[in-house]
């Protein structure tokens, strides 16, 4: 049976599978999932753009996938997806610029992204963002100014932003 025949699946946790390296495309061919947990898979090299067709999808974990290289472009079309955790990504740099099209997230943890050292100004594309957590991304230099058209933000995590060296104006 391949996974793909699972079409009802709703939940899918694979936490702490340490020797997962990749997921298979067929992935995408679960349209009721909305809840996919990678956490802890620390071989995990790169997610499938067949992702892009979990319509359903509305949380995704992916923290401590540390041999995560980089997030698909189609990342961008999880048009549900309310919460994203990709904290402890040890070589993300940048959030590539599709994440803008998330319209639907209200969480996005960025914390302990060691080499993250700019947010792109997509990220004020995220018109439902409520919680940003920054924190202890040591590397990160400068927030965007488009960060102001975040008007659904409640909480702003920048804990421990080393690097940090002003706040842009227009936050106020």
């Amino acid at each position: 049976m391949s996974i793909g025949q699972l079409r009802a699946l709703q939940n899918l946790d694979l936490s702490n599978c340490l020797k997962l390296h990749e997921l298979h495309t067929s992935i995408g061919h679960l349209s009721a999932l909305q809840k996919l947990n990678l956490y802890n898979c620390s071989s995990l090299q790169k997610l499938p753009t067949s992702i892009s067709q979990l319509s359903a999808l509305q949380n995704l974990d992916c923290r401590n996938c540390s041999s995560l290289q980089e997030l698909p472009i189609s990342i961008g079309e999880l048009s549900a997806l309310e919460n994203f955790h990709l904290n402890n990504y040890s070589s993300l740099q940048e959030l590539p610029t599709c994440i803008g099209q998330l319209s639907a997230l209200q969480n996005l943890d960025l914390s302990n992204c060691l080499s993250l050292q700019e947010l792109l100004t997509s990220i004020g594309q995220l018109s439902a963002l409520q919680n940003l957590d920054l924190s202890n991304c040591s590397r990160l230099q400068e927030l965007p100014t488009s960060i102001r058209q975040l008007s659904a933000l409640q909480k702003l995590d920048l804990s421990n932003c080393l690097s940090l060296q002003e706040l842009p104006t227009s936050i106020g």
